[in-house]
């Protein structure tokens, strides 16, 4: 079975930010592997920094060793205590750690920390309890101590493989061909409230596959946004010239009120009535004989999977009359047969979220609450909420966000094929 730490999501990320945003990977828990300065020693090192975390019954408190923990060597150390998420701390002089972590023996009464790991008692003096915080009671028994090696969040092997994976989707999405080469490139629509970062994707897209960042289609606040006007953008293959497998299509935002998109011109767009730079007005849907409707559209010409894109931060707080629109609106792709996903964006903004996290995303606890809420309120299933980090500030490209990014589109293009599929059998 798994040794799991007692630190919660939380408490971990702001003691990983506190020390130099390093991830931690649990040595040593004394519950699972003797309460010893022995068994501790044998496990904790020379194995470069730790962090030593002491639980007692109201507070937790640590020692934060950055040159690690070596027998024969004075090593400096930070005592630090975490208080309902916040840290405080302080440094004391070096000492050996069989010093400051011992089984029986005494002594010690001058030093400002130290841990009897057999007793499971821990005992700092006035002046360390001051700066801390804590309340002066000199030795005070402890239920349960474990060790973390820091290490930096992206090591050389752990780039080496999101790199190799960027490469992958790259290359495979390139290569990707529509279902049976039905139709030369599949038409992905856009949808979401205003500032939810439609066009924000479309340029990291477009980013990725350029090589550098760009940003073709215009962005706004997440309050006002640009996108009052139908926008298809195919992208081409910078290393022949031709133009991918996908357009991404860019809509006007849904909104609370009626100056949103119109929803009949929702179902005129999914059918493939609505050409390239048509202007929408809320009031009014396009109807047969405007210059930007198509009266007999082609496959090519309908939309085969549309994406709900969502401000991550914002998924709990959606308005009841916001839920009800994008309910409508499922209810509409439902019945014209169109496969859809969630794309939640803006992740790389959530509280404590780290480089590290984006690595793993689907991990993340903070993450996969909202993806649950998207669940448990739009009802869309776990495996079709996708999380992505646009390029928004940034001037160079990154392959973790790329990763993301390509990630989320071959699952819209993997939707398409479903579609595809459907309305040919």
């Amino acid at each position: 079975m798994a040794v799991t730490t007692r630190l919660t999501w939380m408490q971990e990320k702001n003691l990983q930010k506190h020390f130099g945003g390093k991830q931690f990977t649990l040595l040593y828990k004394a519950s699972i592997h003797e309460f010893s300065t022995r068994a501790l020693f044998q496990r904790c090192c020379d194995q470069g920094p730790i962090v030593v975390v002491i639980y007692k019954e109201h507070n937790i408190v640590g020692v934060y060793m950055k040159e690690g923990c070596k027998k024969k060597e004075k090593i400096s150390a930070v005592i630090f205590a975490l208080k309902e998420n916040e840290i405080s701390e302080c440094k004391i002089k070096p000492h050996f750690p069989t010093i400051l972590f011992y089984d029986s023996g005494g002594g010690w009464d001058e030093l400002e920390f130290h841990v009897s790991m057999k007793a499971q008692t821990m005992t700092m003096d006035s002046a360390t309890m001051e700066k801390l915080g804590l309340p002066q009671i000199q030795t005070t028994p402890f239920q349960e101590c474990e060790v973390f090696r820091c290490e930096d969040l992206l090591d050389i092997s752990t780039l080496k493989g999101i790199t190799d994976l960027r490469e992958n989707l790259f290359s495979n999405t390139k290569r990707y061909k529509p279902y049976r080469d039905l139709i030369p490139q599949v038409r992905i629509l856009l949808l979401g409230p205003t500032g939810a970062g439609k066009s924000s994707f479309f340029n990291s897209v477009k980013s990725v596959f350029r090589g550098h960042v760009t940003h073709q289609a215009l962005v706004g606040s997440h309050t006002t946004g640009v996108s009052d006007t139908y926008r298809t953008y195919s992208i081409k293959d910078t290393s022949d010239g031709n133009l991918l497998p996908f357009i991404l299509c860019d809509s006007m935002g849904l909104h609370e009120k009626e100056k949103g998109l119109c929803m009949d011109d929702i179902a005129n767009i999914l059918k493939g009535h609505i050409s390239d730079r048509y202007q929408f007005n809320s009031m009014k849907p396009i109807t047969p004989g405007h210059s930007n409707y198509i009266d007999q559209p082609l496959l090519k010409d309908r939309i085969h999977c549309v994406t709900l894109v969502l401000d991550i931060n914002s998924v709990e707080y959606l308005s009841h009359e916001m839920i009800a629109k994008i309910k409508k609106t499922r209810r509409q792709l439902i019945k014209c047969g169109v496969q859809h996903v969630v794309l939640l964006t803006h992740v790389d903004s959530m509280d404590l979220m780290t480089k590290g996290d984006l690595t793993d995303i689907y991990r993340c606890v903070p993450v996969k609450h909202k993806l649950e809420a998207v669940h448990r309120e739009l009802g869309f299933a776990l495996s079709d909420i996708l999380v992505v980090s646009n390029y928004t500030s940034e001037w160079e490209l990154d392959p973790i966000k790329d990763v993301l990014i390509l990630s989320a589109l071959r699952h819209m293009l993997w939707a398409s094929d479903d579609f595809l599929e459907d309305f040919t059998s």
